[in-house]
């Protein structure tokens, strides 16, 4: 069965995507952590990060710096933190969120619930830094 990140790429259900390439796509969380919390996708279906191929792995990292660069540059912050946890969706993605604090960047805080109005504005302004 599809994960639910395969059925955003498909457009079988909405995201608010910020990039995309052939191989790579990049939409926000639709509950995050901190407002401009962004996940960063291969297209191909693989649960684990470490089950990608080399090149797959190493270009995941080279997409997700472009969104970085991005979040750093329209969403205020010290820095973009990196995670990678695997537990909650069977496709392998890397979680970018803006930091101002360690707890930023803490799964077991409670997550924020944004209207769609308010994901797609961060959308915009991520993907105007692009």
């Amino acid at each position: 069965m599809a994960s639910i990140f395969t059925k955003i790429i498909n457009r079988e259900i909405p995201g608010h995507i910020v990039l995309e390439d052939e191989h790579f796509i990049a939409f926000l969380d639709i509950s995050p952590l901190v407002m401009g919390h962004t996940l960063v996708v291969p297209k191909k279906e693989v649960d684990y990060i470490f089950d990608n191929d080399d090149v797959t792995l190493s270009k995941t990292m080279v997409f997700a710096k472009k969104v970085a660069r991005a979040i750093d540059k329209s969403i205020p912050c010290k820095r973009v933190g990196v995670a990678v946890i695997g537990l909650e969706v069977p496709h392998t993605h890397v979680h970018l969120v803006p930091l101002n604090s360690m707890r930023d960047i803490n799964f077991l805080e409670p997550k924020l619930h944004p209207t769609q109005e308010e994901l797609a504005a961060t959308a915009a302004k991520i993907k105007a830094a692009l």
